[in-house]
């Protein structure tokens, strides 16, 4: 970690180079967008081709995503009886040996979406938020790393997410649409895009809009795709299997992967369709893998500190089985973990806990925001469920009680005071329905688009944990780029997130 610090503070020093313009080897800030094919990247001397490409893309993961899961693991360990914080638990790929930031604006905002912000890291453009691998006039397309490498290198692909695979970030590394929610047609380009290795949550609207168009399933059948939907089945794949799309077995919302934390014990995990990525597609030539950490995103949306650090630790676990193939393949494998953007406005500290945090009090979270909604939050209101019998679910679910509690006298720091007490009758009254169903200006910062008792729970714990959200958007906060391998050197400083695709393309040596 020594190292991720000084490769740090190497980087807060390249940005004030960067913006004196006097930092070399990345694109300046500018006034008007400039275009990223007119950087001149130039390869260090002795750095080769690497021929395993891994990019983990962690969706909404910025600085605060990575040390709350850190600091998360330190504060379990924290030395009870001396009361002596341990610090913090460093995530594998804290200790990368490259450290950089990357600003992630694009063409409409500071604080961009997943489209414009992928379209950076696949194709070295900036575009309008929403647009995937269009300019601005949604007339011009731009060609993708992966699709160079795969045409030009003749390396296997493979693109692997725990949402759904035709999402924006997924789809910029093969798809160019002029609206992300052109779901048919991107999953369309997905098939005809020949990549080796599809794995994740199901594609959204398989058939069309209208549901009257030829299944997309059946289409990548015919085009030569197996069409995995069982772990049994996936489990048979080898670099032999030939092209697949593996979708996960066991679906959540809005047919994701699940979320870590709602994972059962037999259900694979990003890491374990990650390994069966490295197995399809390793072989002489090389390959690119893209992974997607996606449900990190969705979790600080709806201001879920639990969920967002439980995913953040399954990134990790995805990274190790990288970290684990670039160890037997250490001078030609080049790993980079970053993310798009920053979800959630995420910070650790709260002003009710002033100094003091208590990151201990999330382990008490059993559960996601979205199963607490599917399988408690439908049925309340199916039931017309008391509040008293609410309460008894969530002491339950995220350890929080009231002072007549038997278990209250021990769990002091989850006691809720009556203004908690009273926010989540307020947020129950909204839940159930007995009060207006149109929200008002302050409703809706206090719910967002969320079901008001559950964000309302997971606010009360994150606060009592001394961790806060500001935002259940985008924000506009640099991500880290950490980078470890062949070629990593590339990646430190602070730099425009275009040059992520700029430096790539120069180390893969692609036209």
């Amino acid at each position: 970690m020594k190292r991720f610090l000084k490769k740090l503070g190497a980087a807060v020093l390249a940005s004030t180079l960067l913006l004196s313009g006097a930092y070399v080897g990345a694109s300046k800030l500018p006034a008007e967008a400039v275009s990223a094919k007119e950087t001149n990247v130039v390869v260090p001397n002795g750095v080769k081709t690497p021929k395993y490409v891994f990019m983990f893309i962690g969706d909404g993961m910025s600085y605060p995503q990575i040390q709350i899961a850190s600091s998360y693991l330190g504060a379990l360990k924290q030395d009870q009886k001396s009361n002596i914080l341990l610090g913090n638990e460093y995530l594998n790929f804290m200790n990368f040996d490259v450290a950089g930031s990357a600003v992630t604006y694009d063409s409409t905002s500071f604080c961009p979406d997943s489209a414009s912000t992928a379209t950076s890291l696949s194709t070295g453009n900036k575009t309008y938020s929403g647009t995937i691998n269009m300019d601005e006039t949604k007339k011009i397309e731009f060609e993708t790393i992966t699709e160079k490498v795969k045409k030009q290198l003749g390396y296997k692909v493979g693109i692997i997410t725990s949402v759904n695979l035709n999402h924006a970030t997924p789809a910029a590394y093969y798809a160019k649409v002029a609206s992300r929610s052109q779901y048919y047609d991107i999953g369309l380009q997905m098939v005809e895009s020949g990549f080796d290795y599809f794995a994740g949550g199901a594609l959204l609207q398989p058939t069309g809009k209208n549901g009257d168009q030829e299944d997309i399933y059946k289409v990548a059948q015919k085009a030569g795709y197996k069409v995995v939907k069982t772990q049994a089945e996936a489990e048979k794949l080898t670099d032999k299997s030939g092209k697949a799309i593996v979708i996960g077995e066991n679906l959540a919302d809005a047919d994701s992967l699940s979320y870590d934390f709602d994972r059962t014990e037999n259900e694979w995990s990003l890491a374990d369709y990650v390994q069966k990525g490295i197995e399809v597609l390793d072989n002489e030539k090389g390959f690119f893998m893209m992974v997607e950490g996606g449900k990190i995103d969705w979790a600080c949306h709806a201001n879920d500190a639990g969920s967002t650090i439980s995913d953040t630790l399954a990134l990790a676990d995805a990274v190790q089985k990288a970290i684990d193939f670039y160890n037997q393949h250490k001078e030609e494998t080049l790993i980079i973990v970053t993310g798009d953007h920053e979800t959630g406005g995420l910070t650790i500290g709260y002003a009710g806990t002033n100094y003091d945090t208590f990151l201990t009090n999330l382990e008490n979270q059993k559960i996601s925001y979205a199963k607490f909604d599917s399988e408690y939050v439908a049925k309340y209101k199916r039931n017309n469920t008391t509040f008293n019998n609410v309460l008894k679910d969530i002491k339950k679910l995220f350890g929080l009680m009231t002072s007549s509690d038997l278990a209250a006298k021990n769990n002091p720091k989850l006691v809720l005071t009556e203004y908690e007490l009273n926010l989540i009758k307020e947020a129950y009254n909204k839940t159930m329905g007995y009060t207006a169903k149109e929200n008002t200006q302050s409703e809706y910062i206090m719910y967002g688009t969320y079901e008001p008792l559950t964000v309302t729970i997971t606010h009360i714990l994150n606060n009592k944990s001394g961790v806060n959200f500001s935002s259940y958007s985008h924000t506009g906060l640099p991500v880290a780029v950490l980078a470890q391998g062949q070629g990593s050197q590339m990646f430190e400083g602070y730099y425009d997130n275009t040059v992520i695709y700029d430096n790539l393309a120069a180390l893969l040596k692609v036209k």
